[in-house]
């Protein structure tokens, strides 16, 4: 039994959300959906057996390409394809090696039965993330493969401007979310994500962006937390909050983008530390079970 975590290039149109999701569904528990108009961005957290979660991932993905296209779409958060990314999750840390098999199965399908190009990343390529793909756009993904620079795993060696690329992955659990600032000034955001990101010197397996949201003119700093036990996210969160200070501003809200492991919550609780926009309600396993006497067996 495996999570799986796709996220699609289309927030706004609920018609749309609501017909990829029942095609997520297809064979497998939809435990949620968090749909963002500014990141034009559903993300559905889904569960089942190996199996019944490849296919219900194939329907899904083949129903983004049928309703998005990128040509037309606009949004803050950086994507290469209409179904962006493709991670499965496994709900046991000890089980990372069915999450990788049904990665690779995944791709295998979506490259042969919906001829979408795939690349592979975390666990089942070679430790890249999606940023690595991602960065300069679809129009520089297209070409570094035109190049040579960059071959799909799957599917066929180009990229359409409709449909993009599929990023399909094998990981663990992490946490998204979004901290948003009392500022219009995107450049205190940036710098915030900056002073907090791993890769610029911040803190271990966190990944963030400045953003700007058109909705409520305020700007945001969206973030993952990949390593949820070496950086806390209530550590993260506070770390998020002195930085802002530092320049001026103050914390105006969060949001958990899908579930999170419950002992992020916990401990944010043990720390005596609020996180905005978090409760007991986002944890993942409480979810799990909930939904667990309604899912078919791996057989059946």
């Amino acid at each position: 039994m495996l999570e799986a975590v796709p996220n699609v290039s289309e927030g706004r149109d609920p018609d749309v959300v609501r017909a990829i999701g029942a095609a997520f569904a297809r064979d497998a528990a939809l435990l949620d959906v968090h749909s963002d108009p500014d990141h034009n961005r559903s993300v559905f957290t889904l569960a089942g057996h190996d199996e019944k979660l490849v296919a219900s991932l194939l329907a899904g993905v083949a129903a983004a390409s049928d309703l998005i296209d990128l040509r037309e779409h606009v949004g803050v958060h950086p994507r290469v394809g209409v179904a962006d990314v493709v991670p499965l999750v496994p709900l046991v840390p000890g089980e990372m090696e069915a999450a990788i098999t049904a990665a690779r199965e995944v791709a295998r399908r979506i490259g042969v039965e919906l001829g979408l190009p795939v690349f592979l990343y975390g666990e089942v390529g070679a430790g890249r993330r999606p940023a690595f793909f991602r960065r300069g756009g679809l129009d520089e993904l297209r070409r570094r493969v035109d190049s040579g620079e960059l071959e799909p795993d799957a599917g066929p060696g180009r990229i359409d401007a409709r449909s993009g690329a599929v990023l399909v992955g094998a990981r663990a659990q992490l946490v998204a979310y979004n901290v948003e600032l009392a500022t219009d000034d995107v450049g205190v955001a940036r710098a915030v994500a900056e002073a907090v990101r791993e890769s610029s010197g911040g803190m271990p397996g966190v990944q963030a962006i400045g953003l700007r949201l058109p909705r409520t003119g305020r700007v945001q700093v969206s973030m993952n937390v990949i390593d949820v036990d070496g950086a806390p996210l209530h550590e993260v969160v506070e770390r998020v909050r002195r930085e802002a200070q530092a320049r001026g501003v103050e914390v105006a809200g969060g949001e958990v983008v899908g579930l999170m492991p419950e002992r992020v919550v916990a401990d944010a609780e043990d720390a005596g530390v609020e996180l905005p926009g978090v409760d007991a309600s986002r944890a993942l396993e409480p979810a799990v079970r909930s939904r667990l006497a309604e899912w078919p067996g791996p057989s059946s």
